[in-house]
């Protein structure tokens, strides 16, 4: 098969390390980390890359994203099959179930996860406060915290940063531990000393967790159950279903044209019904 990868950069050394091993292949483009944090901005760009795959090139675009403030809400299939994991957030991708990941919360709602990426993308855009929570007005805050708030203020003006450290404050207070995701073939990064920091500043107990990436994997060899995956149809829309599937099929509209169906490649599955 043919496979064309659309996903948040936060998961970048995850699928490239999954590609790598994939029997297809695969064209990966990676999209800036943070386009959930204004949904109708970020939804509008993913949108239109997906908009932009050519017709009949691809068996199928693979939209490596969760449900994420509802970005995925509204967002429509090209003019080839969108398959998408069923996942509340990206974390999922690397607990390697919503299961796993519903589990975790249960036992411990009060738990900040890191993975490489979430280090990366920070050290990527030059944010150097750790935490990133930045609990505190520019006015109040040490070197690192001006920083950010600074940044955020180039990047979206005054209020919106003054809206977005007001909003950091209130979800860090909350938070009671943090817990490193680890891979065997992330540990040379030294993330551990990295969020031992972190969490050190931020008064949380640390703590590992062995990530698992069979949700990832059979998402990219294209072993797409109906359970763990939506297979969306060419020009069909994904809304959110509130229950345990996360994400489904908008209903079509009577009288709307329904795109043809799309052959689907041999050893493919068919499409979920919706």
């Amino acid at each position: 098969m043919l496979l064309k990868v659309i996903a948040c950069e936060v998961a970048l050394r995850e699928v490239c390390h999954l590609v790598a091993r994939s029997p297809h292949v695969i064209d990966v483009e990676f999209l800036a980390q943070g386009l959930h944090d204004h949904p109708a901005q970020g939804r509008q760009e993913i949108q239109e890359r997906l908009d932009a795959q050519p017709a009949g090139h691809y068996d199928a675009v693979l939209l490596g994203y969760g449900l994420c403030s509802s970005i995925l809400t509204g967002l429509r299939a090209g003019q080839t099959q969108l398959v998408v994991p069923r996942a509340h957030d990206c974390i999922t991708f690397f607990l390697g179930s919503k299961e796993r990941y519903q589990e975790r919360f249960a036992q411990q709602p009060g738990t900040y996860y890191f993975t490489s990426g979430w280090v990366e993308c920070r050290r990527r855009r030059g944010d150097h406060d750790p935490g990133g929570f930045g609990g505190f007005m520019a006015a109040q805050a040490g070197p690192a915290q001006q920083a950010t708030y600074a940044q955020w203020v180039a990047r979206y003006g005054e209020e919106q940063a003054r809206y977005l450290a007001e909003t950091m404050a209130q979800w860090s207070s909350h938070y009671t531990h943090g817990a490193l995701i680890d891979f065997d073939f992330t540990r040379p990064l030294g993330l551990r000393a990295h969020v031992q920091k972190v969490c050190g500043e931020q008064g949380w107990a640390y703590e590992e967790l062995g990530g698992d990436l069979g949700l990832l994997r059979r998402w990219l060899d294209a072993d797409w159950n109906d359970r763990e995956f939506l297979v969306v149809p060419p020009g069909r829309e994904m809304v959110a279903t509130f229950d345990g599937a996360i994400i489904g099929l908008a209903p079509v509209a009577a009288g709307a044209p329904v795109a043809p169906a799309v052959k689907a490649p041999p050893g493919s599955p068919p499409p979920a019904p919706g």
